[in-house]
């Protein structure tokens, strides 16, 4: 009897440490597609999540409390043949914050540029040297992204290798019909995002990723008031990013994830506290300024 409860603590562990780095929820929505067979879709919603969570995407063995949660919703609009279908993917990334229970957003991405095929039953094969079908080189794009994103507010720069990843799955995509993957298509679509994570010109998104979580997020708790300086600093970096291009897609990237979270972070700060971060969001994402009044607007926490 000890021999068999010492073997199930030796698998667990085992288990524990060669952990996947994603807990990944997967739903693909069909509603809008005029069939009587829904089963290839309930088929493909498994082949994907088996795909995304069940595969190793680094050589870091993390434990199960360790894995990146995120979710991928793909709404598929259009059957364009048996097995050719058109829709968008969303995808949607947290990080859980030191010493409290709360997860905040690192990536909010809506991508209407999805076509793809899948065969039912067929496996979901993925190669980082060549595009093997745009299915899995969309999943395996933004895995990377997620993962980048990820590791990039635990270390400056830490990021890199994914991003890394990410920039040679649109490099082979390029001659591949589907949309999504070419610089002339739109300035912000997959290449772009690719492009800007590794621009050096953007260098300080780096910097704000990490200074913003490790020395702002994950000492608000315990110093609210340091932290919130840390906060207001790193986002101060993204300046010289929106001066030097006011459109670059790297700040749409961060401020879709974060916007709600600063309101929310400056609602217990100081006025001077206030005026300050609202000068500088209203300068570089005015896309959402009239949201960010809401922070001069609050309650000042009896200050």
């Amino acid at each position: 009897m000890k021999k068999i409860i010492l073997y199930l603590l030796v698998i667990g562990f085992a288990v524990n440490v060669n952990a996947q780095e994603l807990l990944c929820n997967i739903r693909v929505n069909s509603s809008q597609v005029q069939t009587s067979d829904r089963k290839v879709f309930q088929t493909m919603q498994t082949a994907i999540y088996e795909f995304v969570n069940n595969k190793k995407w680094t050589t870091t063995n993390v434990q199960n409390e360790e894995r990146i949660e995120c979710t991928i919703m793909i709404n598929i609009s259009k059957q364009i043949s048996n097995d050719e279908f058109e829709g968008s993917i969303q995808i949607q990334s947290t990080r859980p914050i030191f010493g409290t229970s709360y997860k905040s957003t690192l990536f909010n991405y809506l991508d209407n540029n999805f076509r793809f095929k899948y065969v039912e039953y067929q496996s979901l094969e993925f190669s980082d040297a060549t595009h093997m079908s745009n299915l899995t080189s969309v999943l395996a794009f933004y895995v990377n992204i997620i993962l980048g994103l990820d590791y990039a507010t635990f270390s400056e720069e830490g990021g890199n290798e994914y991003f890394n990843i990410a920039q040679r799955i649109v490099s082979n995509a390029q001659n591949t019909p589907e949309p999504g993957w070419k610089a002339f298509e739109s300035d912000k679509n997959r290449y772009w995002l690719a492009e800007d994570l590794m621009d050096s010109r953007y260098s300080d998104f780096h910097m704000c990723m990490y200074r913003y979580h490790r020395s702002g997020l994950d000492k608000l708790a315990e110093e609210p008031d340091d932290a919130r300086y840390e906060i207001t600093e790193s986002i101060e970096s993204l300046k010289s990013i929106y001066r030097n291009n006011p459109s670059a897609f790297i700040l749409k990237v961060f401020f879709d994830a974060k916007s709600d979270e600063i309101i929310n972070i400056y609602s217990e700060a100081f006025p001077n506290e206030k005026a300050r971060i609202v000068k500088t969001l209203a300068e570089i994402d005015p896309a959402n300024s009239s949201d960010y009044q809401a922070i001069t607007q609050s309650s000042e926490g009896g200050r």
